[in-house]
């Protein structure tokens, strides 16, 4: 924390009360990895029609896939005070249940600021191209949720969701 935040705590925070983005150039180049998870809600017809590969639009599955991955590459221009980053690494992996799909999102780099939002922009944005590819056999796709399971690297080192 630098002087000009040290009073309110705030690390994005200027000392007038301005948005900022943190100063990491102090910070050691380290590898650092993140892990994120999230749900898509589908109706049983649209399970069905994915299961099947009878999706009207195409392959859902490896369109949503192919949009996490790009969307962990554009974290940077979505949200406004993260830093951009050298991406070394993303993986989407979707799954089919019973009642949707599940998305695992893995982000690594070798930087000095983590990649827990370029895991999280991958599972969103994939299930948001999921929505899209299947809207029209289910106008109630919604995603449930988007968290973070785990981070390591950094001076904060290893975190796991309990």
């Amino acid at each position: 924390m630098t002087s000009e935040n040290a009073g309110s705590g705030l690390t994005h925070v200027d000392s007038a009360g301005h948005a900022r983005m943190v100063d990491v150039s102090g910070k050691e180049v380290t590898a650092r990895s993140a892990c994120a998870t999230g749900r898509v809600r589908l109706s049983a017809r649209a399970v069905a029609a994915l299961r099947a590969g009878e999706v009207p639009k195409g392959d859902a599955l490896a369109v949503a896939r192919i949009a996490g991955i790009a969307g962990a590459k554009r974290t940077p221009d979505l949200i406004p005070l993260c830093h951009p980053i050298a991406l070394h690494s993303v993986t989407v992996d979707l799954s089919v249940t019973d009642d949707g799909v599940t998305i695992t999102a893995r982000a690594r780099t070798a930087d000095r600021t983590g990649v827990e939002m370029e895991a999280l922009t991958a599972v969103t944005v994939a299930g948001l191209a999921l929505i899209d590819m299947v809207k029209a056999i289910d106008r109630a796709a919604c995603i449930e949720s988007a968290q973070v399971e785990a981070k390591s690297g950094g001076k904060s080192g290893t975190w796991v969701r309990s």
